[in-house]
C-alpha cells in the first residue's frame, strides 16, 4: 500500500511537471516571438536575461529551502554551460529568422539526433520499428522547409545548429545528473551563472551595445516588461526541463514536446499570420504520422519488456 502511494504520487509529480513544461513552453515561442516582431530586442541579450532570471530564481529557491546547493567543480559542467548557451541562443536565432512554423517542425529533429548519439558514443540500441518512425518526421521536415514562402539560407543554418546543440545539451544534462549525483535544480544553480558569464564574454563581438537594437537604447516600458516576462517563463521552461529528463529520458522529453508543437503551430498562424499551403501542411502531417507510431511502438516494446520481467521464473533459493 505504502509503495503504491508513493508511485501515485510520484506520478502526479510528473504529470504535473510536464503540464508546466507545455504551458511555459508554448508561451515562451509566442512571447520570444512577439519581442523579435514588435521591439526588436537583442537576441544574445534576451538568452543573457533568461539566464540570469533563471539563477536569481534558483537562488530564492534555496533561500526558501526548496533545495539544498551542492558544491560542484566548474570544470565538470564547462561543456554543459556552453551547450546550453548554444542550446537557447541557437534556438532563439532560429525564431528570429524563421516562421514558427518551420521554427518548430525543425525541433523535430532533435528526436533522430538523439536517437544517433546515444546509438554512437553511448551504445544504446533501438529496434528497427522506432528507426523508421524517424523517416517520416524527417521527410515531413524537409516538404514543410521546401515549401516555406519564408525559407531562407541563415534561418536554416541557425535551425540546424540549434538542433545538434540541442540534442548534446538534452543527453549531457542527463547524463550530468547522474554522474555528478545533484538534482535539476543544483545543477542549474551552478550552470545558469557559469552561462551567464560567457554570454557576458561574447555579446559585445556580435550585438551593438547603443544604437538601434542595442541594450542601451532608451526601451519603453511594455518592451522592458515582455522581456521581463519572458525570463520568468524562460526559468520554469529551464527548470521543467532539467526535472524531466533527470527523472525520465532525453527521448521521453523530446517525444512529450512534439505534441507541444501542434499549438505553437496553430498559434502562429493565428497571432502572426504566418503563410500555410497546402504541400506544408501534408508536411506537417507526415511529421506528425511519424511522431504517433514512435509513441505507439515505444509503449508497445515498453509493455512487451514489463511482461516478460513478469513472466521471469524466481531462480532465487533459500538458505
Amino acid at each position: 500500500m505504502t509503495e503504491r502511494l508513493l508511485s501515485l504520487s510520484a506520478n502526479r509529480r510528473v504529470v504535473a511537471c510536464l503540464l508546466v513544461n507545455l504551458l511555459s513552453s508554448i508561451c515562451i515561442v509566442f512571447i520570444n516571438k512577439w519581442i523579435y516582431v514588435h521591439y526588436g530586442f537583442p537576441n544574445m541579450t534576451l538568452t543573457l536575461v533568461h539566464f540570469a532570471v533563471t539563477w536569481l530564481g534558483l537562488y530564492i529557491c534555496q533561500k526558501i529551502n526548496i533545495f539544498a546547493p551542492k558544491n560542484l567543480p566548474l570544470r565538470r559542467i564547462v561543456w554543459l554551460a556552453l551547450s546550453f548557451c548554444g542550446f537557447v541562443a541557437f534556438t532563439n536565432l532560429s525564431l528570429q529568422n524563421n516562421s514558427i512554423g518551420t521554427y518548430q517542425l525543425a525541433k523535430t529533429m532533435t528526436t533522430p539526433v538523439i536517437i544517433l548519439i546515444q546509438t554512437t558514443y553511448y551504445k544504446k540500441t533501438f529496434s528497427t520499428k522506432i528507426k523508421l518512425t524517424l523517416v517520416p518526421i524527417t521527410l515531413g521536415v524537409i516538404l514543410n522547409s521546401y515549401y516555406d514562402v519564408r525559407f531562407n539560407m541563415l534561418g536554416t543554418v541557425f535551425a540546424s545548429l540549434g538542433v545538434l546543440v540541442t540534442s548534446l545539451y538534452q543527453v549531457w544534462v542527463g547524463a550530468k545528473q547522474h554522474e555528478l549525483q545533484v538534482n535539476s535544480m543544483q545543477l542549474l544553480y551552478y550552470q545558469a551563472p557559469l552561462s551567464s558569464g560567457f554570454l557576458l564574454c561574447i555579446i559585445p563581438l556580435f550585438e551593438p551595445l547603443s544604437g538601434d537594437g542595442g541594450i542601451f537604447r532608451p526601451w519603453s516600458l511594455p518592451a522592458l516588461a515582455t522581456v521581463l516576462l519572458s525570463g520568468v517563463v524562460a526559468f520554469l521552461v529551464n527548470l521543467s526541463i532539467y526535472w524531466i529528463i533527470g527523472n525520465t529520458s532525453a527521448v521521453t522529453y523530446n517525444m512529450f514536446g512534439h505534441f507541444k508543437f501542434c499549438i505553437t503551430l496553430v498559434g502562429g498562424y493565428l497571432l502572426f499570420h504566418d503563410p500555410l499551403s497546402l504541400n506544408q501542411v501534408l508536411g506537417i502531417l507526415c511529421t506528425l504520422a511519424g511522431i504517433l507510431s514512435y509513441t505507439h511502438f515505444k509503449l508497445a516494446e515498453q509493455e512487451e519488456g514489463k511482461s516478460r520481467l513478469a513472466q521471469r521464473p524466481n531462480t532465487d533459493v533459500d538458505v
